[in-house]
């Protein structure tokens, strides 16, 4: 569903649809969701890693906007941007488990805030098993370049920048971890600490949708690894 559209551009473009016929004008609500897509489109975009996916996002957003009663909103930008926040994390979500399903068992399954306790004591105990199995068969970049790609869909040019690596050497990386994984290679010892904060990371990221933290652990790992 890429809309491939321009940053300014769409929104005003959409909005003016939506103008009164006679006048020409806008009314409140489009007006307040223009001022406000700049923001939102930054928002989905850190989230997802992906401007074309933001794009989505954010026609999403507008057509719940057009949707809604407005006139019971009090705070319109603090609405549409926990609208973005929210559309954006069911596309990561929904990115995740469609790779769960046809790839990759190595990567923990995502956080399920609505289970009981012992399920979710289930789902934490996986997910250490989990990034410890990826400790133990991966070297730090290759860690950080298999989880931000087969977990979060990064592009490689993202994965590159971050780890400071080429394009080609970021997929090198993402390659080579699978080849690993698929060999069952699992020798590296693991520092107790380290996996806590991975383990930590990724539940944030998939309960959230804030990939900040991942990212600092991954890259920190991975620098350190260099030296």
């Amino acid at each position: 569903m890429h809309t491939h559209l321009a940053e300014a551009g769409q929104g005003r473009e959409t909005a003016d649809r939506t103008a009164d016929p006679t006048t020409g004008e806008r009314d409140d609500g489009t007006s307040a969701f223009v001022r406000a897509r700049p923001g939102l489109l930054k928002i989905a975009g850190h989230i997802l890693g992906s401007m074309n996916e933001a794009e989505d996002v954010i026609q999403e957003a507008w057509l719940r906007w057009q949707a809604l009663d407005r006139s019971v909103v009090s705070n319109p930008p603090a609405l549409l941007r926990t609208t973005t926040v929210r559309l954006a994390i069911n596309v990561v979500q929904s990115a995740w488990r469609r790779r769960e399903s046809c790839a990759s068992p190595w990567l923990p399954e995502l956080v399920d805030t609505h289970v009981t306790p012992d399920a979710a004591a289930e789902q934490q105990d996986a997910a250490e098993r989990a990034v410890l199995l990826l400790m133990e068969a991966l070297t730090p970049r290759q860690r950080a370049a298999y989880v931000l790609r087969e977990g979060f869909g990064y592009p490689y040019s993202q994965i590159a920048e971050l780890l400071h690596l080429s394009v080609v050497n970021a997929r090198q990386h993402v390659t080579r971890a699978q080849a690993r994984l698929a060999t069952n290679h699992h020798g590296r010892p693991v520092d107790a600490v380290a996996h806590r904060r991975l383990v930590q990371a990724l539940f944030v990221a998939a309960g959230s949708g804030d990939l900040a933290p991942l990212e600092r652990v991954l890259v920190h790992c991975a620098d350190a690894d260099s030296r």
